[in-house]
């Protein structure tokens, strides 16, 4: 069985520890505050806190993916150990890094044409993102080969569910994703629209959901709907969420009382500075294992 590596950009929105201890090499994202450059390096350079609070203050906020170049730079010394690589990327749904990779992939495989170079669309985002490459990382240490721990990605990676809401829509409408008129009225009527993925790895508005606590109810009701053996349940979850902990710890608390057989805790970080620069502050996120993503 050849050695190789798994990685992931950024995105994938875990933390630097999580990283760590699961052996996957990151690359990082970029974006600019203010015309201000930084990486997305899990809240390194700027803290999460900082982030959210000055883009609440009205800071432009701006983002880019890493470039073929990049990828090349991080990738090469673990091909010249003799390393073979497995990349998840964000979503193709949402950005075009998976473009990025494979143009670097098709270069590197030329010059080292007796390693694999594999590059994976995630078709997630964020926590989501992370929990595939999560459990990718978990089915090589139980000793899958590089080939195997692909084709568990290509076969699995609709069936991790993302379901968001959004307490804020200003940076909805800011980014395009719904319009002034749509974001003045559900400004006024307290809307918390609920999106998720579909199996294309967009982000898609699905309901228009009157107060927060009602949105919060709704979004473990997904869950219910959705998760694999519905309330027996016994996968991980997980929870991103923009400068709205007491939100994020509200729904968890809801599923931890509502599904018994958690696979532990639901585990609570931030949507990083990526993802965040779109969705603004007030969004939560959840991510568990389910049915497969059809729509």
């Amino acid at each position: 069985m050849s050695d190789f590596i798994i990685s992931c950009c950024s995105t994938a929105d875990m933390t630097e520890e999580s990283f760590s201890a699961l052996d996957i090499k990151v690359i990082l994202f970029h974006f600019s505050l203010d015309g201000k450059q930084y990486d997305d390096d899990l809240g390194k350079s700027i803290p999460y806190e900082e982030f959210y609070r000055m883009m609440s203050e009205g800071s432009d906020t701006m983002t880019s993916q890493p470039n073929k170049g990049e990828f090349i730079d991080f990738w090469t010394p673990f091909l010249e150990e003799g390393k073979d690589i497995l990349h998840i990327t964000l979503s193709t749904g949402i950005s075009g890094v998976y473009n990025s990779a494979t143009a670097a992939q098709e270069q590197l495989a030329e010059e080292y044409p007796d390693r694999k170079i594999y590059v994976v669309d995630s078709l997630g985002a964020s926590g989501g993102y992370g929990f595939l490459v999560s459990e990718c990382s978990r089915q090589r240490a139980a000793g899958k080969g590089i080939d195997e721990v692909r084709d568990f990605a290509l076969d699995y990676r609709l069936n991790v569910h993302h379901w968001f809401f959004s307490t804020d829509l200003s940076f909805y409408v800011k980014g395009g994703r719904i319009s002034k008129a749509s974001g003045w009225f559900g400004t006024m009527l307290n809307i918390c629209p609920l999106l998720n993925m579909d199996n294309l790895g967009r982000l898609i508005p699905r309901f228009k959901i009157r107060g927060k606590k009602n949105v919060i109810k709704e979004i473990v009701v997904k869950m219910e709907e959705h998760a694999r053996d519905g309330i027996d349940y016994n996968g991980k979850c997980a929870i991103t969420h923009s400068a709205c902990y007491d939100d994020a710890r509200a729904v968890a608390d809801l599923i931890e009382k509502r599904f018994p057989f958690l696979d532990g805790a639901v585990d609570i970080n931030y949507v990083g500075t990526t993802i965040g620069s779109h969705t603004g502050p007030g969004t939560v996120a959840l991510y568990f294992w389910g049915d497969e993503r059809t729509l």
